[in-house]
């Protein structure tokens, strides 16, 4: 891993921001700096990261930026990029913004699905290597970026990957489901560490991955409002870092934990009609089992 960072005076709260390189998480880091905070980027691309860096500064006046260069992808780079966090002490706020979902079915270097592992298994690893960290700045903030795609998900955990077909949707979908169980789940978990965990819905927007998607992403029933679809990943980029960034600064949230926020930066309940006790246990040995299958293979 290579990184940029800056030396300075200034006193700030500190974040990482995953995938922050473009697209929704460039947007929130660009919120959080103009906020006044310290923005650990991270991705997979140098010459991306530098560029974004130079943003974040410019966007805070000062030298409020930095990169690090990890493959989220990759499992066993996650968890080293965790160590390597932990080691640097508190942490005021980490932004799980990393994930992906396409057409083709694609595996991650441990042979995991690669949307079941950038859109929950990623973000677990990261987040469990950095509650030390977070709960030693408490109060203190995790942010997991949802997705509205959990409507679009076979609930089913019985195995590693869904049964049927492979629809880029819906494999995402399911992923994220797992993962906003999780989040509820971590909530509970932490409040008593003064460490709050909530998700944040961005809605549709015109990021780099969604620009790939052809209407073979969508089950055949879905395939009716592929127009509809389209127009709603036409929305600018900026404008879906509202949800993000609410979550991450709201002052009306201090506090609170276990909730969603919706694209318009608001507290919304949907998605959190998904989520059973049933399907949380479910999603707790599916992971176990995923994450026992990666460090094997590692």
């Amino acid at each position: 891993m290579t990184e940029h960072a800056s030396k300075t005076e200034h006193t700030s709260k500190k974040a990482v921001v995953t995938a922050g390189t473009g697209g929704i998480g460039l947007e929130t880091a660009l919120g959080l700096a103009r906020q006044g905070w310290d923005v650990t980027l991270v991705a997979r691309d140098e010459e991306r990261g530098q560029a974004a860096v130079a943003r974040v500064d410019e966007a805070a006046g000062r030298r409020a930026g930095r990169f690090v260069r990890a493959d989220l992808s990759s499992l066993a780079e996650t968890r080293r990029l965790g160590e390597r966090l932990a080691g640097e002490g508190g942490l005021d706020l980490l932004v799980n913004n990393v994930g992906g979902m396409w057409t083709d079915r694609r595996e991650n270097p441990e042979g995991i699905e690669a949307s079941i592992a950038l859109n929950h298994l990623s973000p677990y690893v990261l987040t469990e290597e950095l509650l030390d960290a977070l709960a030693a700045a408490a109060p203190s903030r995790i942010v997991n970026v949802t997705s509205s795609s959990i409507a679009a998900a076979q609930t089913v955990f019985d195995e590693a990957e869904p049964p049927g077909p492979h629809y880029g949707l819906a494999v995402t979908g399911r992923a994220k489901l797992a993962h906003l169980a999780y989040t509820l789940e971590l909530a509970g978990r932490l409040e008593p560490r003064g460490v709050a965990v909530l998700a944040a819905d961005p809605g549709a927007a015109a990021t780099d991955n969604a620009a790939q998607m052809t209407v073979d992403i969508l089950p055949p029933a879905l395939r009716p409002h592929w127009g509809q679809i389209q127009q709603g990943v036409s929305a600018p980029v900026a404008a879906a870092a509202r949800g993000p960034l609410a979550a991450a600064t709201d002052p009306a949230l201090e506090g609170r934990t276990g909730l969603v926020v919706g694209p318009a930066g608001t507290v919304d309940d949907t998605l959190l009609a998904f989520v059973t006790p049933e399907l949380t246990e479910s999603v707790r040995t599916w992971t176990a089992k995923l994450l026992a299958t990666a460090g094997r293979s590692s």
